[in-house]
């Protein structure tokens, strides 16, 4: 049986977004890659789009940071708290309606449903 991801949901397409915005902004004002990503940003994009792919929440998921679950491994956690640190409020000024958007997300707390994870 195949497992069902969350590829095509309207919530997660959003979400996917940005991140994506978040690690391409931290790693151009830190790493400064030649065209795209540096291999350690683009694997934490990688980890981060998997993740959210597999959500159990699926179109109800919760921003990251109120979600009951912590699904990212500790070294991907770290990794992923840095990008945020940086490019979090830095993302009004060069992606203003995501950020509001993420913003609003960040209201949404995680459902009381019974999660098999």
């Amino acid at each position: 049986m195949m497992q069902k991801t969350n590829q095509d949901t309207p919530r997660i397409a959003r979400e996917k977004k940005t991140v994506q915005k978040m690690i391409h902004l931290y790693c151009r004002k830190n790493h400064k890659p030649e065209g795209t990503l540096c291999p350690a940003c683009q694997d934490l994009l990688d980890y981060a789009i998997f993740r959210m792919d597999h959500c159990p929440y699926e179109e109800e998921k919760p921003t990251c940071a109120n979600c009951p679950i912590h699904c990212y491994r500790p070294d991907m956690r770290e990794k992923i708290r840095q990008v945020m640190r940086y490019a979090g409020p830095r993302m009004l000024l060069y992606h203003p309606l995501l950020t509001i958007q993420h913003l609003m997300d960040g209201l949404r707390k995680a459902s009381e449903r019974d999660l098999r994870y």
